[in-house]
C-alpha cells in the first residue's frame, strides 16, 4: 500500500468509526445535559448575535475591541467554506436525499456543543495589548491543566492553517477561477497571496473588520441565488421536504445490500457533512468567540449557536438547488460538479461564474479566519517573532496550494483536522460542568435583569 492510500484508510478509521461519532455523541450530551438550549432559547441566540444588544455603543468600548457580530462574523469566515458547497452534493450523492434530514439533525445538536466552546473559550481566555486570545489550547491548559495536551492541540492546529489547510482552500480557489475565467493558475496564485498577506498584515482588528463586511455580503448573496431557483420550481418545494423525510427514515436495500442500509447511509453521510459543514467540537471557532466582548460567557455562547444556523442555511439551499434541479440524478458528476449542474442548468454559464465566484469568497474567508485563529496559538506559544514567520508561512502555502495539485495534501488535511479534534472533544466532555455552571448563572442574572 503506498502513503496515500495508506493516510486514506487511517482516516476512514479515524473519522467514519471514531470522530463522528464522538463529535455527534457530545452533540447529544451537550443538548440534554443543558436541556435543550438550542431550542428552549433560539430566540436569545438571534437577539445576541443580530440585534440591538450587539451593537456597539459610540464611545462606548475602545477601537481595538471585538464586538460579539465581528466575532461571529470570523466563526463563520472559517466555518462556512467549499464543504458547503462540495460536502452537500456529496452527501445527497453518497447517503441519498434522507442525508439532508440528518445534516439537520447534526446541526441541530452542534448548536449544544458549540455552545460550550464558545463559553469555555470566554472563561480562559486571555487579553493582551494585541487583543484577547483564547480557544481549545487554552481551557485545555488552564481548565484541565493538561500543557502536553493543549502543546498538542496547538501544534496540531497551527500544521492546519499554516499547511495543509491553507493550501487547499488556496486550490480550490484556484479551480473556482480557472473553471469560470480564462486565467493561469500561478496569476491566481500570486494574486491570492498579495490579497491575503495585505490582510492578515494588519492582525486582528483588519481580518476581524474583512470578515464583518465579508461574510455577511457572500452569505447572502448565495442563499439569494439561490432562492431564485427555489422560486422557478417552487411547485416542486413540497415534493423535495417529503421525499427528504421519507428517504431519511427507509428501510429499503441500498446497492444490492440488506433492508435498512440506505437509511444507514443517509444517517452517515449527512451527519458527516453536517458536522464538517458547522465545525460544532472541532475547535476551530472558539478562537472567535475568544474575542468578543461580553457583558456574560453565556452570551456568546448564544451567539455561536447563530454560526451554526447560518451555515445550516446555506448548506439547506445547496441541497434544495440540486433536489430541486435534479441535478444529481446527472450521470458521472460528483461533488461540486452536482451544484455547478444545478446553477448551469438555469441560469447557464452565468450560473456557473455565480457559483465559482461564492466558492471563491467561501475559500478566502476560510483562509483569513483560520489564520486569525491560528496566529492566537502561535502568539501563545513564540510570541511576535513567530507571528512573523507565521504569516510568511501562510502566504507561501497559499501560492504553493494554488499553483499544483494538492490531492495528497487534502487527505493530510483530513488527519490533521482529526487530531486537533480529538484533544478538544476531551475538554468538552470533562468542562462540562463548568459550561452548566456558567449557563445557570447566566440564567440567574438574566432574570434579575442583569444583563438587559
Amino acid at each position: 500500500m503506498d502513503v496515500l492510500g495508506f493516510v486514506k484508510e487511517f482516516n476512514g478509521i479515524l473519522w467514519n468509526s471514531f470522530l463522528m461519532y464522538a463529535l455527534l455523541g457530545v452533540g447529544i450530551f451537550y443538548t440534554i445535559y443543558l436541556g435543550f438550549p438550542q431550542i428552549r432559547h433560539f430566540n436569545l441566540a438571534m437577539k445576541y448575535a443580530f440585534g440591538p444588544a450587539l451593537q456597539r455603543k459610540k464611545g462606548e468600548e475602545g477601537k481595538s475591541k471585538v464586538n460579539s457580530f465581528q466575532a461571529l462574523a470570523t466563526a463563520v469566515a472559517a466555518q462556512v467554506g467549499t464543504g458547503n458547497v462540495a460536502g452537500i452534493a456529496t452527501a445527497i450523492s453518497m447517503g441519498g436525499v434522507g442525508s439532508i434530514f440528518w445534516m439537520w439533525i447534526s446541526a441541530i445538536l452542534g448548536m449544544g456543543t458549540i455552545f460550550s466552546e464558545a463559553v469555555l473559550a470566554q472563561k480562559y481566555r486571555e487579553v493582551r495589548p494585541g487583543g484577547a486570545i483564547g480557544g481549545p489550547a487554552f481551557y485545555i491548559r488552564k481548565g484541565l491543566g493538561l500543557k502536553w495536551l493543549a502543546l498538542f492541540f496547538s501544534i496540531a492546529f497551527i500544521t492546519y492553517v499554516g499547511f495543509t489547510g491553507s493550501m487547499v482552500q488556496a486550490n480550490s480557489i484556484t479551480v473556482a477561477l480557472t473553471t469560470a475565467f480564462d486565467i493561469e493558475p500561478w496569476v491566481v496564485g500570486v494574486g491570492i497571496a498579495l490579497i491575503v498577506g495585505i490582510v492578515i498584515i494588519g492582525g486582528q482588528k483588519r481580518i476581524t473588520t474583512v470578515a464583518e463586511l465579508v461574510v455577511p455580503f457572500m452569505a447572502i448573496a448565495y442563499i439569494l441565488g439561490s432562492l431564485v431557483i427555489m422560486c422557478i420550481y417552487f411547485d416542486l418545494i413540497p415534493q423535495a421536504f417529503a421525499e427528504v423525510f421519507r428517504e431519511a427514515f427507509s428501510t429499503k436495500a441500498a446497492a444490492g445490500g440488506a433492508a435498512g442500509i440506505a437509511m444507514k447511509y443517509a444517517i452517515r453521510y449527512g451527519v458527516a457533512r453536517g458536522l464538517f459543514s458547522n465545525e460544532a467540537g472541532m475547535g476551530t471557532s472558539p478562537h472567535a468567540h475568544a474575542m468578543a466582548e461580553v457583558k456574560d460567557p453565556a452570551m456568546q455562547g448564544f451567539v455561536a449557536m447563530s454560526g451554526v444556523f447560518i451555515t445550516l442555511l446555506i448548506c439547506t439551499s445547496t441541497a434544495l438547488v440540486i433536489l430541486l434541479t435534479g441535478a444529481h440524478k446527472q450521470a458521472g458528476l460528483e461533488s461540486t460538479a452536482i451544484t455547478q449542474e444545478a446553477f448551469d442548468m438555469v441560469f447557464g454559464k452565468a450560473g456557473i461564474i455565480f457559483l465559482q465566484v461564492s466558492i471563491f469568497f467561501f475559500a478566502f474567508t476560510t483562509i483569513i479566519g483560520n489564520y486569525i485563529f491560528g496566529e492566537m496559538n502561535v502568539r501563545s506559544l513564540f510570541g511576535k517573532v513567530g507571528v512573523y514567520i507565521f504569516r510568511a508561512v501562510v502566504i507561501g502555502s497559499v501560492f504553493v496550494g494554488a499553483i499544483f495539485a494538492v490531492t495528497f495534501v487534502w487527505e493530510i488535511t483530513d488527519t490533521v483536522t482529526g487530531l486537533m479534534v480529538i484533544p478538544n472533544i476531551i475538554a468538552l466532555i470533562f468542562l462540562a460542568p463548568q459550561t452548566k455552571a456558567a449557563y445557570k448563572n447566566f440564567l440567574k442574572k438574566r432574570s434579575a435583569g442583569e444583563l438587559d
